[in-house]
């Protein structure tokens, strides 16, 4: 069985619309269709119901979809190991706002805890790479958003922070709405930044990355939520002040992994050396684990 049908078919569970998926693959909505019907055909049974309504799986296609997933994760497994990656390699995937900081001393760490193994480093954000640990493309990540997905396990491994620095002044009641840049760092960070300052979560201008939110804070001047060390580093150099009475606001950093590797031993000790960097010695599982 061609991968590219299982790829088509999850894909298409995800979208439930033949159009999106083709130009999600980058391929004809006629190509889609083709491969749902050869797939279809090598199951013996109907995987999709198309109607004036839309596309909709029937039961055996919601059935389909966990046996779909490891066969999937096992082709994946299977190409690295033929390639001889598997055993001395790890792919490991980080949110973008964590390389920044501490990608390098995580890796520092890693080489010295595994001296014969080879590390690949992803950066990334956090749908992408739980897809990318579903798949088996990334064996490990560390990421803001937990994805509700069965084959996914996942643990806090720590928390990092975000401060509100400004070029023009360090009083909160001198904030201008119209100066503010917005930071759109997660789902977690936007929920508890509305209910903080709703009069400041519909700025005109916003970015997900710490390290954009800084670079516009410098052009533009105004306020701005920012990395802790970015904070702490344009305080230091007199670019920006802290603004005070204003907490920190925390974001969680979560380890993702595919069930079947939960309680590897690799993958385990490379959580803790990441706890560790974080401050945090142990780690608790997430409620969509």
């Amino acid at each position: 069985m061609q991968i590219e049908l299982i790829e088509t078919y999850l894909d298409l569970m995800e979208t439930m619309s033949f159009n999106r998926t083709a130009e999600r693959l980058g391929v004809t909505q006629s190509t889609v269709s083709s491969r749902v019907v050869a797939l279809e055909a090598a199951l013996g049974c109907t995987l999709f119901a198309r109607s004036r309504a839309g596309t909709r799986p029937t039961v055996a296609g919601q059935r389909f979809l966990t046996h779909a997933r490891d066969l999937r994760h096992q082709w994946t497994e299977a190409r690295r190991r033929v390639a001889g990656e598997a055993g001395r390699s790890m792919r490991i995937g980080i949110q973008t706002d964590l390389a920044g900081t501490h990608l390098g001393e995580w890796v520092s760490d890693l080489r010295a805890a595994f001296p014969g193994t080879a590390f690949y480093v992803e950066v990334d954000y956090s749908n992408q790479m739980s897809a990318d640990v579903l798949s088996g493309e990334l064996d490990l990540a560390f990421l803001f958003t937990p994805r509700q997905v069965p084959d996914l396990h996942y643990e806090q491994v720590g928390e990092i922070l975000y401060r509100m620095v400004s070029t023009d002044n360090d009083r909160r009641e001198d904030i201008s709405p119209d100066r503010y840049i917005l930071g759109n760092f997660s789902p977690a960070f936007e929920r508890t930044h509305r209910a903080r300052f709703p009069g400041l979560s519909d700025a005109k201008v916003s970015s997900g990355q710490s390290t954009a939110v800084s670079s516009l804070l410098a052009s533009l001047g105004g306020s701005a939520f920012i990395l802790d060390e970015a904070a702490a580093a344009l305080i230091a150099e007199g670019r920006c002040r802290s603004v005070i009475g204003i907490d920190p606001i925390p974001q969680p950093v979560f380890a993702a992994v595919h069930v079947r590797h939960r309680h590897a031993h690799a993958h385990a000790r490379i959580m803790s050396i990441v706890r560790r960097r974080l401050g945090t010695g142990t780690g608790s599982p997430a409620s969509l684990a």
